[in-house]
């Protein structure tokens, strides 16, 4: 059960390791691009490719699409960046139960976005955890974890590590499971955060924040949806920086490179992408765009 890229890799390894896959679920076809047309997430797209029958329901509230789970007569059902909520008619129906692939370390970060949010904390380590699903928001004892280091990444490049982390660990978790080699540990009462989903008014640089902040921010909404300024009235995708010295108002271009001042400290941008453009170094950008000293980004 899953739908985006972060998912891909741990279908696939179960195929690998030969798991029966009986059914797979995804969330239905969104309209996408200009057109607007129908477009298949990662993982409908992937399991098509391996001959797996596909079911997209909108929602497994009712009891036709709880009855037709229930007849697929499983032993487990893996989760991982699904984005439905599973009732419990659901969660009881497989004789091992469902588990969950978690993009954090639990109970750091439950919900939708834990790998930006971690990014955008400012965390030293993340990771990813198997977690044998109850009716709680990704409140379910942990099977196994395997941890990682944040350092400069951004939040695209930790998502693709995790997502292949992660497929490793499921299968571990699984066949530990299946000789009675682990046993689920209840998460900490403490240390409980939640990664609520991105807002649009979030992307918005406030330059009156930190250096070090801001740079978070960037790298945690770094590819997508990618943290923004506005100069000389044009929106500016930020996709790379990095922290710089220099000082002056906040939102002030303070050198010919693209170092901008913060509320403290100062931000050299290093890739942006214009409105409609592809993106781009900052001299590349600077080429066609003129950003002197002194102009004031908003």
């Amino acid at each position: 059960m899953g739908t985006p890229d972060f998912a891909v890799p741990t279908l696939a390894e179960l195929i690998a390791q030969g798991h029966d896959i009986t059914c797979v679920y995804s969330q239905p076809p969104r309209p996408k691009g200009r057109g607007m047309a129908l477009e298949k997430g990662a993982v409908h797209q992937f399991a098509e490719s391996a001959h797996l029958p596909v079911r997209t329901p909108l929602s497994l509230k009712g009891a036709q699409e709880q009855a037709e789970f229930v007849a697929l007569d499983l032993d487990a059902a893996i989760v991982v960046a699904y984005g439905l909520l599973l009732p419990k008619a659901i969660l009881d129906a497989p004789r091992l139960g469902c588990f969950n692939l978690h993009g954090s370390l639990l109970p750091r970060w439950r919900g939708a976005a834990p790998i930006q949010r971690a990014v955008m904390a400012g965390d030293a380590e993340t990771g990813v955890m198997v977690m044998r699903m109850d009716e709680g928001l990704d409140t379910g004892p942990v099977l196994m974890a395997e941890r990682v280091k944040v350092d400069r990444k951004t939040s695209g490049e930790l998502t693709s590590e995790l997502s292949r982390l992660g497929a490793d660990l499921m299968v571990r978790a699984l066949g530990a499971l299946e000789r009675g080699a682990v046993t689920p540990q209840p998460q900490a009462a403490d240390g409980v955060t939640y990664a609520k989903k991105i807002l649009k008014d979030e992307a918005r640089i406030d330059w009156t924040r930190s250096a070090a902040e801001i740079d978070g921010l960037v790298r945690g909404l770094s590819p997508f949806p990618g943290a923004f300024t506005e100069a000389g009235g044009e929106r500016l995708k930020i996709l790379v920086a990095e922290p710089a010295s220099g000082s002056g108002k906040p939102g002030e271009v303070i050198g010919d490179d693209l170092t901008i001042a913060c509320g403290e400290g100062a931000l050299k941008l290093l890739k942006v992408q214009r409105a409609g453009k592809s993106a781009m170094t900052a001299a590349e950008f600077l080429k066609g765009f003129a950003l002197p000293r002194g102009t004031q980004l908003a």
